[in-house]
C-alpha cells in the first residue's frame, strides 16, 4: 500500500454537501493499489463506553486516472455534524486513514478524524435547475443574419464574403428574430449572445458604453422583444459582459485620454505612470498588450459600483437569464463574490459563467460562478475525437481526472463547448471528417452538463482561427449539411426525452474492448450504455448481460444477440430498464 498517493481534503471536491440532505465524500489512492475503501462516520458528540459511535459505508471506485484512483461515497447523516474517516485496504492489510495520518485500528477518539463541522445549507452550490436541461447555442450576432440593412455600419460587406478582422456583414437582432423558428426546430432552448453593447469594433469586446446597445444590432426596444420572442419559445437569452477591460473610447479612459494625471477617473484604470505610452510601450494594463483595451480596477470603489449597476441593469429592464463574464480569471475573486451576491438577490435563478480556460476549483465553490466555459474538457473531446491524438486509455483518464476535479453539483452544470468565436470551427479541427465530428457531438451530448453549439457547426461549417471561424452563417439550404444538422437535432431530443442520457445519471466508463469507448449512463430507473469506436475498421463485442435484449435506441431495434458489430467510425447506444 502507497500511504503516500492517499489523498483527502475535507472541503473543495473532496467533500461537500450536495443538497440538503446529501454529503460527498471522495478519496484518492494509487492507481490499482487499494481493494476497497470503507468510509466510518458519525456525530462527534455520540459517545458510548468512552468510544465514538460511527457507521459504515461502503465507497464506490468511481473512476481511475493515469496515476490515481478516485473512492465516492454519498450519504444523509443523521446529524448536521460529521466526524469521518477511512479504512483502506488492499491485498494484504487494511489501514485507518484520518487528519493525523494512519493507523492500524480505528482511532477511539473522534478529534483524530475529518471533520465537516456543520452542514450549512448556505454553503451549498446552487446553480440554476433548469441549466441541468439546456442545450446552448452561441451567436456571434454580427455574423448570423441580417434583418434589417438600414441599421448596416458603413463598411458593411456582402453576405458570405471572406471574413477580414475589421469586416462587418450586417447582422443584427431582426435577424436573429427571423431565424428563432430554425432554431427552435433545432431543439436549442438557450443562446449565448457575444457581446451587444456599444463599441468600436465587429466583435464588441472592446466595450465603449456598457449601457448601450450598438446601434448596428438595433435598439432596447428591438432587443426587448427579442428576449420575449425567446421566452416564448422556452428558450433562455445569456449575455456576454467584459468587466475585465473596457474599450479604448470608453468616456472615463478618453478622460484620462485628455487630462493624463489630472483625469478624475486615473484610478478607474491600472496606471502604472504617465504619460499612458512612451517609446511604443504601455504604461498602463490592458487585455495581453492591446492598447485598445485597458484593464478596469474592480477594487475601486467606483468602478465597482458601475459595473453592478450594469450586471443589475440589463436583468431588470430585458429579463435576461444568465451572464457570461470574460476573460474571468483575470478579475479579483472579491470582485466576482460581490457580483454573484448582486445578481443573485435580484433574480436567484440567474446563471453565471466565467471564461476560464484552466482549473476552475476557485471559481466554484458556489460564492462566484456557477460554471466556466469548460474548455479543459473541449480539449480532451477534441483531441481523442477530432484530432485522433489520444490513446482509448489517455482519454478515459483525462475525463476522469477532470470530472474528479469538481464536486458532482458542479459537473451537472458545466459549459461544454467544442468551439466559439475564439478557436477553430470543430469540423475544420476534425479535418473535415464529418464521420469524427458525429462521434465528437455523441460524447459532448451524452456526458454530464449542459452542452453548446457554436453557431454553424451544426450545418458542417468550417474555418481556422478567427477570423475565418467567424464567417456568415450559411442559410441555402442547398449549402447547409443537412444530415448533420438532423444528426444534432437527435442528439438533442434524446438528452430531452431520456433522464439517463444528460444529467439525470451516473457516469461511469467499463471496458468492453480494448478499441472502444464504452460508458454506463445510469439512474434508478433506467440505464444506457454507449459503445463508440473511433478507429478505421469495424469492431467485434459482447454485450454485457445486462444490456442483451435491450433496444438500440439510434436505429429503433431491438439487440438479441450476445455479440455485435459496431462499424468503423460508428456507435451502438443501448437502452434498457435498470428494474430489468
Amino acid at each position: 500500500m502507497l500511504k503516500e498517493a492517499i489523498y483527502h481534503r475535507p472541503k473543495n471536491n473532496f467533500a461537500y454537501l450536495y443538497d440538503e440532505e446529501a454529503v460527498h465524500i471522495r478519496i484518492r489512492s494509487k492507481k490499482n493499489d487499494l481493494r476497497h475503501v470503507i468510509l466510518l462516520y458519525g456525530d462527534p458528540y455520540n459517545w458510548k463506553d468512552e468510544a465514538w459511535q460511527y457507521k459504515t459505508k461502503e465507497m464506490k471506485h468511481a473512476g481511475s486516472d493515469e496515476l490515481f484512483d478516485y473512492w465516492f461515497a454519498a450519504f444523509k447523516p443523521s446529524c448536521r455534524r460529521i466526524r469521518y474517516g477511512f479504512k483502506c485496504v488492499d491485498d494484504e492489510r487494511s489501514v485507518f486513514y484520518t487528519e493525523r495520518g494512519f493507523y492500524n485500528e480505528a482511532p477511539k477518539d473522534c478529534a483524530i478524524y475529518f471533520s465537516f463541522p456543520f452542514l450549512h445549507a448556505v454553503d451549498i452550490f446552487r446553480a440554476p435547475d433548469w441549466v441541468k436541461k439546456t442545450v446552448w447555442y452561441q451567436i456571434f450576432p454580427e455574423r448570423f443574419e441580417d434583418g434589417e440593412p438600414s441599421i448596416n455600419h458603413r463598411d458593411t460587406q456582402p453576405w458570405g464574403a471572406d471574413p477580414k478582422k475589421e469586416s462587418y456583414f450586417g447582422g443584427d437582432f431582426q435577424g436573429i428574430i427571423k431565424r428563432l423558428d430554425y432554431l427552435e426546430n433545432l431543439g436549442i432552448n438557450g443562446i449565448y449572445f457575444t457581446p451587444i453593447f456599444r463599441a468600436e469594433t465587429n466583435h464588441k469586446y472592446d466595450t465603449t458604453n456598457y449601457l448601450e446597445i450598438d446601434p448596428q444590432f438595433g435598439d432596447k426596444r428591438l432587443l426587448k422583444k427579442l428576449v420575449q420572442e425567446c421566452h416564448k419559445r422556452g428558450i433562455r437569452v445569456m449575455l456576454d459582459a467584459v468587466f475585465n477591460h473596457s474599450g479604448y473610447c470608453f468616456a472615463p479612459f478618453q478622460d484620462v485620454v485628455k487630462n493624463q494625471e489630472k483625469s478624475s477617473y486615473k484610478d478607474w484604470f491600472h496606471i502604472r505612470k504617465f504619460p499612458l505610452k512612451e517609446d511604443g510601450n504601455l504604461n498602463y494594463d490592458a487585455f495581453g498588450f492591446e492598447e485598445a483595451m485597458p484593464k478596469l480596477n474592480t477594487e475601486h470603489p467606483e468602478v465597482k459600483k458601475y459595473l453592478l449597476n450594469v450586471a443589475k441593469y440589463w436583468i431588470e429592464e430585458f429579463d435576461i437569464d444568465a451572464w457570461r463574464l470574460d476573460v474571468a480569471n483575470e478579475v479579483s475573486h472579491h470582485f466576482w463574490r460581490e457580483f454573484r451576491q448582486t445578481v443573485k438577490t435580484l433574480k436567484p435563478d440567474v446563471y453565471l459563467v466565467g471564461e476560464i480556460w484552466h482549473d476552475s476549483m476557485p471559481w466554484l465553490q458556489g460564492d462566484q460562478f456557477d460554471a466556466v466555459m469548460n474548455y479543459r474538457f473541449s480539449d480532451t473531446m477534441i483531441d481523442f475525437f477530432a484530432r485522433e491524438k489520444r490513446t482509448v486509455d489517455q482519454f478515459k483518464h483525462e475525463v476522469v481526472h477532470i470530472m474528479q476535479s469538481y464536486p458532482l453539483s458542479v459537473n451537472e452544470v458545466a459549459f461544454n463547448l467544442l468551439g466559439s468565436h475564439d478557436t477553430p470551427r470543430i469540423l475544420t479541427i476534425a479535418n473535415e471528417s464529418k464521420e469524427r465530428l458525429k462521434l465528437t457531438y455523441l460524447f459532448q451530448f451524452s456526458v454530464l452538463g449542459t452542452p453548446c453549439i457554436y453557431y454553424g457547426d451544426e450545418i458542417g461549417m468550417t474555418g481556422e482561427q478567427d477570423p475565418d471561424c467567424r464567417k456568415c452563417m450559411i442559410w441555402n439550404e442547398e449549402e447547409q449539411d443537412l444530415d448533420l444538422f438532423n444528426f444534432v437535432k437527435k442528439l438533442i431530443a434524446f438528452r430531452k426525452e431520456i433522464r439517463a442520457f444528460g444529467n439525470e445519471g451516473d457516469f461511469t466508463f467499463i471496458n468492453i474492448h480494448p478499441s472502444v469507448i464504452s460508458y454506463v449512463r445510469k439512474n434508478e430507473n433506467e440505464q444506457l450504455l454507449f459503445m463508440i469506436n473511433p478507429i478505421d475498421q469495424p469492431v467485434e463485442v459482447h454485450i454485457p448481460i445486462e444490456f442483451r435484449g435491450a433496444t438500440e435506441i439510434w436505429t429503433n431495434s431491438f439487440l438479441t444477440e450476445y455479440t455485435s458489430t459496431i462499424n468503423q467510425k460508428g456507435f451502438i447506444i443501448l437502452y434498457s430498464s435498470s428494474r430489468n
